[in-house]
């Protein structure tokens, strides 16, 4: 599948189901497996250069598009030669990070880019579009989820679909962030991965 074939495919599951399960416990990937009928994909954060690709392959046997996030993953650089090898070798759906020449350089080798943001303050909000206006990324994720009102403020420079992570503990918060806008949530708790996602829509 090429690269608008995955990304129209990722954006029709984001869609959908409205959830991706951020793993950063092996023990999750099989509950993920489990519930992969609604997830929209999976945020690995976890794993190193020995494992990862067949943590990549199980989850993309069973249709879960998988995203790498390039700062948690042990003993791959972000360069050129990296990004390469990751996108021949290893060959994720595409790649989450918080530096804009590795979304520029990803984007550049086909594969999908996931831009993290930290919003700490209101110059939080002017770097995003600042970076925003130098990189394309596919999507741009927002931590934490629990600010909500943001997720408006972001909408309103951009097109690009938002997901939205970190802090999420029950339900309710995740419907306050999909209802203030965010395409999807991320999470880590499992919880948070199997809840009926029509209600949402």
């Amino acid at each position: 599948m090429g690269y608008a074939q995955t990304r129209k495919a990722f954006y029709e599951g984001l869609a959908k189901h409205k959830r991706i399960a951020s793993i950063k416990d092996p023990r999750h990937i099989e509950l993920a497996l489990k519930l992969r009928n609604q997830l929209s994909g999976i945020f690995l954060l976890m794993g190193h250069i020995g494992v990862v690709k067949g943590y990549v392959d199980v989850f993309k046997e069973h249709g879960l598009p998988v995203f790498l996030h390039l700062e948690k993953i042990g003993g791959l650089s972000t360069d050129h030669y990296g990004l390469d090898y990751l996108a021949k070798s290893i060959k994720p759906s595409g790649v989450i990070s918080t530096k804009t020449n590795v979304v520029k350089n990803a984007n550049k080798m086909g594969l999908l880019t996931v831009q993290r943001f930290f919003l700490v303050d209101s110059e939080g909000l002017d770097n995003i579009a600042k970076s925003l206006s130098q990189t394309e990324p596919d999507i741009i994720e927002l931590m934490p989820a629990r600010i909500p009102d943001m997720i408006c403020r972001v909408k309103s420079f951009t097109s690009v679909p938002i997901i939205t992570g970190g802090l999420l503990y029950e339900e309710s918060h995740a419907e306050e962030c999909l209802n203030h806008g965010a395409t999807a949530i991320s999470s880590s708790r499992p919880a948070l991965w199997g809840k009926a996602e029509h209600k949402l829509i």
